[in-house]
């Protein structure tokens, strides 16, 4: 027999009923985030400015402006187009996320709901934890390196004119297209986001049961060749922003193994409590006994 408090909420409406409210849901999410991308296309410059700031930091500690450039007549439009993208997503976000909580929460078993929230909460924070990180921290050490491949040729040094055979030395320094550097930006901020999600995915799985603390442990090396293998696909070709991220993601492992494990812990708590925890002889180890929770 359920417990009072795991009753499923009052919701007998037909497939086709839950469809129109999903349907209704998606399109008032659109619409949060249309609105949210109009409002920062009028303010798009002054986001751009602010993302500007890594670069223009490395910039003037080598002396130079910080200027980029547009190469094609379309790119100012579309430069604007796409920061309205990303902070119209930030502003709907927690429109979205509410009307996506509203459309599961009546299926959800009561105590369902209150182990769920808490993931719903902690996934915008860490997104915006890695973002942060890699917009203070990774971008500006990533760029640093790139700028550093510059090549200042004359040093003001004056070159003879009566020398046929005299070559002007060769400069190649930084002038950069507004739109490629939007975009290694916004990878760098996108990456890193997703990649803070990891202790938030494995704690919930391993609160579903579909992951332990034993087994991340067992297959950590195999985890530890797949992060470097995202940091090669989510990152530029240099090694310091690679190395960064895999020091992270890595640590985020390590720390989802903690998280979990404290799961664990707590579920085996609960259940002992409920006279539903066993010791297994044969295999020497704690086991949950058979119980139908929904039933």
């Amino acid at each position: 027999m359920s417990a009072p408090e795991d009753e499923i909420d009052e919701s007998s409406a037909p497939l086709i009923e839950h469809l129109a409210e999903l349907r209704n849901r998606l399109i008032h999410s659109v619409v949060a985030f249309i609105i949210g991308m109009v409002i920062c296309f009028t303010v798009a410059t002054p986001i751009f400015n602010f993302l500007t700031a890594p670069l223009c930091q490395v910039l003037a500690e080598r002396g130079q402006d910080c200027t980029l450039i547009f190469i094609s007549p379309q790119e100012g439009f579309f430069v604007a187009i796409k920061v309205s993208l990303l902070g119209g997503f930030i502003l709907a976000f927690p429109y979205i996320a509410n009307q996506m909580w509203r459309f599961v929460a009546p299926g959800l078993y009561k105590s369902e709901k209150g182990a769920f929230l808490p993931f719903l909460v902690a996934s915008p924070f860490m997104f915006f934890l890695g973002a942060a990180f890699a917009f203070y921290v990774v971008t500006p050490l990533a760029y640093d390196f790139f700028l550093g491949f510059q090549q200042f040729g004359g040093d003001g040094e004056a070159v003879p004119t009566g020398d046929p055979q005299a070559a002007a030395p060769l400069s190649v320094v930084f002038q950069g297209s507004a739109q490629e550097y939007l975009n290694l930006t916004i990878k760098f901020i996108v990456a890193f986001g997703l990649c803070f999600q990891l202790p938030v995915l494995l704690t919930l799985m391993g609160k579903a049961g579909l992951v332990s603390a034993a087994g991340l442990k067992a297959v950590r090396k195999f985890a530890v060749v797949g992060i470097l293998v995202l940091a090669a696909l989510v990152t530029p070709p240099d090694v310091i922003t690679q190395i960064i991220l895999f020091v992270v993601v890595y640590g985020l492992y390590e720390i989802s193994i903690q998280l979990v494990a404290r799961v664990e812990k707590k579920r085996e708590k609960e259940l002992r409590a409920q006279g539903l925890w066993f010791e297994d002889d044969d295999e020497d180890e704690a086991v949950p006994a058979a119980e139908d929770t929904k039933s």
